[in-house]
């Protein structure tokens, strides 16, 4: 992280915040498009439909996932202001809570499991064992937000704590809670206006800052230590193919990248065959989407949301990101409009701002 950044525009935070409950809502389709294995036959279906300018992304069809209640359980502990043990206690009740509103939102095996082991209130009661199944992308895709509290250069020590505090939570393993570092840390770049080319490269410069931090809190460091390499290996392999390992680029994309064949490059970045499944690839697929996208909201869901893999979780990260950069210029109204907790979305964005710009000098 570096530089100095130019305050944004509250529109910034305001299409962040709800173009990611957008990504999702897309990305969901009520279970549909999630658990679909094609990203031809969603495109398909979404033709018949008239195409993305007449998706109305409202209740009762389009309804958010468990990624948004999660990303809104964390921006709203974040935006009471607290920080250390009372953040953390604060975000372990919003999780536990949040488990109450999951009606047909399909939340994950090691989210459910991990905030059955949280205690709020109690001494650590916001810390649970290590899981060395907890890879999966649930840390990721609720951590935008963090990103949104802590978006200078100067706040790279607070964004990592956040981020893996928030992210061990539920997804006590590197490859799980490292998800969350990197969603906050590109959602942080978004608001640097860090150019994307070098967004890749400086997660790998943050990721020992994320090691250090767990070494020294000395909670299972052995157990993550052994575990941490995946993460960081997966994502030196992928800017290699891309020809971003140096953070300069230009971004280099296979010639044939329809559909049907960004499936099967997607499956290469992922642990278990299930694009954007874990830690490492939802928001490495978010990543690849906003490289190829531009300023095109409809190129951007064609590569985060509407691909067979997990669709909602890479979609939730790539939207917020979009936002920042682009506002809601070129999103159908219908894409975000009526969608599920806007005014939340709305509120929570405020609020994140003021804490972040609102209360000291740039």
């Amino acid at each position: 992280m570096e530089g100095v950044p130019q305050t944004p525009p509250k529109e910034a935070y305001r299409a962040a915040m709800v173009l990611s409950g957008a990504g999702d809502a897309l990305g969901y389709r009520n279970q549909l498009w999630e658990y679909c294995t094609s990203g031809p036959q969603i495109h398909q279906e979404l033709q018949e439909m008239g195409g993305l300018s007449k998706v109305r992304a409202a209740l009762p069809d389009w309804p958010v996932s468990d990624d948004t209640v999660l990303h809104l359980a964390t921006a709203e502990a974040l935006a009471t202001g607290k920080d250390g043990e009372p953040l953390f206690q604060d975000l372990a009740k919003r999780y536990v809570e949040a488990m109450n509103d999951m009606e047909g939102r399909k939340p994950g095996p090691t989210s459910i499991l991990g905030t059955s082991q949280l205690h709020p209130g109690e001494p650590n009661g916001y810390r649970i064992p290590f899981n060395p199944n907890a890879t999966g992308c649930g840390a990721a895709m609720r951590s935008m937000c963090i990103g949104l509290r802590y978006p200078r250069p100067s706040d790279l020590t607070a964004l990592v704590q956040v981020s893996v505090e928030s992210g061990r939570m539920t997804h006590h393993h590197p490859t799980g809670y490292l998800g969350a570092l990197a969603a906050a840390l590109f959602t942080a770049y978004a608001v640097q206006r860090l150019p994307l080319e070098r967004w890749g490269s400086g997660l790998l410069k943050t990721v020992p800052v994320a090691l250090e931090y767990v070494q020294a809190t000395a909670v299972e460091s052995d157990s993550n230590v052994s575990a941490w390499a995946y993460f960081q290996e997966k994502w030196e392999w992928y800017l290699s193919d891309r020809g971003l390992a140096d953070g300069r680029g230009p971004a280099r994309f296979p010639p044939a990248y329809s559909p049907a064949e960004r499936d099967v490059i997607y499956k290469t970045f992922s642990l278990d065959g299930w694009a954007g499944r874990s830690g490492h690839d939802a928001p490495m697929i978010a990543y690849n989407a906003l490289l190829s996208a531009g300023d095109s909201w409809e190129k951007l869901c064609s590569h985060a949301m509407f691909h067979g893999g997990d669709s909602d979780s890479t979609g939730v990260i790539a939207a917020c990101c979009w936002g920042i950069a682009h506002g809601f210029s070129g999103v159908p109204e219908g894409n975000h409009m009526e969608l599920e907790y806007r005014d939340r979305m709305v509120t929570a964005a405020d609020q994140l701002y003021d804490l972040a710009w609102g209360q000291r000098p740039v």
